[in-house]
């Protein structure tokens, strides 16, 4: 799992009226928690670009006030007439602390179906999971090279050790479906037929 080093400065003025100075100065108030206790601290935009504006999932080592966190991104805001990040949450990482992640769905292989002339469609890119630190992964990797055209791939076919997904089982999460075109070679094939 990739990580990202993001470096803060400890912050011990806090409220509406203290994060708006921070940002008036270029910096942007974090904590972090689910440790022993919350750490509060700010870091600049640029420090935390790597972690904020990307789809993949990675974890974040912090160094502040001369100690280092292992932690996830778990809450972000942004400003309401700009796209810049105005308030970070982190959760730290507990050794055998079970924590909630959103982590992406990454979907490997050749559908038969698409090879069969069907179109592959993702109904959920990202799962919300429970597990342990050490159990934690970058993407949950889901086969696809069975899927039929017209078939689903659900939740309950995604086959984990020490990973709960916290998603409902039937909810689909793939699909082959058909195209119009294929389904205007069938409807040839069957006019054809009845001549």
């Amino acid at each position: 799992m990739k990580s990202v080093t993001i470096e803060g400065q400890l912050r011990s003025d806090f409220g509406k009226k203290a994060s708006r100075h921070y940002r008036s100065e270029g910096k942007v108030p974090c904590v972090i928690y689910g440790g022993a206790e919350n750490v509060h601290f700010t870091t600049t935009p640029k420090e935390l670009k790597s972690i904020v504006y990307t789809p993949e999932f990675k974890k974040a080592i912090i160094n502040v006030g001369g100690k280092t966190y292992e932690c996830i991104l778990k809450d972000l805001q942004f400003g309401k007439l700009s796209d810049e990040v105005t308030h970070v949450d982190f959760l730290q990482l507990v050794a055998g602390k079970r924590l909630n992640a959103s982590v992406p769905l990454k979907f490997n292989g050749q559908s038969v179906g698409v090879k069969s002339g069907g179109r592959f469609v993702v109904k959920m890119s990202t799962v919300n999971i429970r597990t342990t630190p050490e159990n934690l992964k970058a993407s949950l990797d889901v086969d696809i090279t069975y899927l039929e055209i017209g078939k689903n791939l659900r939740v309950e076919d995604i086959k984990l050790d020490n990973i709960e997904i916290m998603h409902n089982k039937r909810i689909p999460i793939a699909a082959v479906v058909t195209t119009r075109a294929l389904k205007q070679a069938e409807n040839e094939n069957a006019k054809e037929g009845k001549k």
